[in-house]
């Protein structure tokens, strides 16, 4: 009696619509549970947004270049007891500082990576690293456009020969035509010769993308090819 029961239930159009309801209900059912659950889930564990180090931030980069330019953060929503103590949510609050220590990509940015300007670029130096100043034109200083917080490659000049010294050489500072790099100490010495033995050109390099290429030289035979 029950299997012809249910088999008309299966088999007759009233049947049919009753499954329907029954199934519709189920999947309201689901619905409401997985919303709450989700509720539930959020009011947990809620986010915060805070700025995250896109790539390294390197000890001495000042904190206006940071802000204002694309690529060395983003604001990423952070699970509230992840986020560390002191992170940054607004980048304003940068103005006027410079990192204290490097700061590697996927690093949430905090207060205590960063501290005010000071006048002393000592302070702003890593035991292996030296501060070397380097006198230049405005022309081989891209017409005063650097300046402290950018990058640079450095190009030599020397019997009629033009080779590519350094890569993404940090700036110091900039005083009138004096630049202020930070290098090693072997570089700084490289440097000093070039300055008084040829001439000496920097080339801004951008913000963010930038790719690192074998050091080339140009010559009269590559004028003349070309190449």
């Amino acid at each position: 009696m029950e299997s012809i029961t249910s088999s008309k239930l299966f088999t007759t159009r009233q049947g049919t619509i009753l499954l329907g309801v029954i199934a519709a209900v189920i999947a309201a059912i689901a619905l409401i549970v997985y919303l709450n659950h989700y509720r539930n889930s959020v009011k947990g564990n809620p986010t915060v947004s805070v700025l995250v180090a896109q790539k390294l931030i390197q000890k001495g980069t000042p904190g206006d270049l940071i802000r204002q330019s694309s690529g060395y953060y983003k604001a990423t929503a952070i699970p509230k007891a992840q986020v560390k103590t002191g992170a940054i949510a607004d980048p304003s609050t940068l103005a006027g500082q410079v990192a204290l220590a490097d700061i590697a990509p996927s690093q949430q940015l905090t207060a205590t990576d960063f501290g005010p300007t000071t006048s002393s670029v000592a302070d702003s130096l890593p035991p292996n690293m030296r501060a070397v100043v380097v006198p230049l034109g405005s022309p081989q200083s891209v017409g005063g456009q650097i300046g402290a917080g950018n990058h640079v490659d450095v190009w030599s000049s020397f019997n009629h020969v033009n080779r590519l010294l350094f890569q993404n050489m940090y700036v110091l500072g900039l005083s009138g035509s004096n630049v202020t790099l930070r290098a090693t100490p072997r570089q700084a010495g490289l440097l000093i010769y070039a300055s008084q033995n040829g001439q000496m050109w920097l080339v801004l390099r951008p913000a963010i993308g930038t790719i690192q290429k074998n050091p080339a030289v140009i010559g009269i035979g590559n004028l003349a090819t070309g190449h």
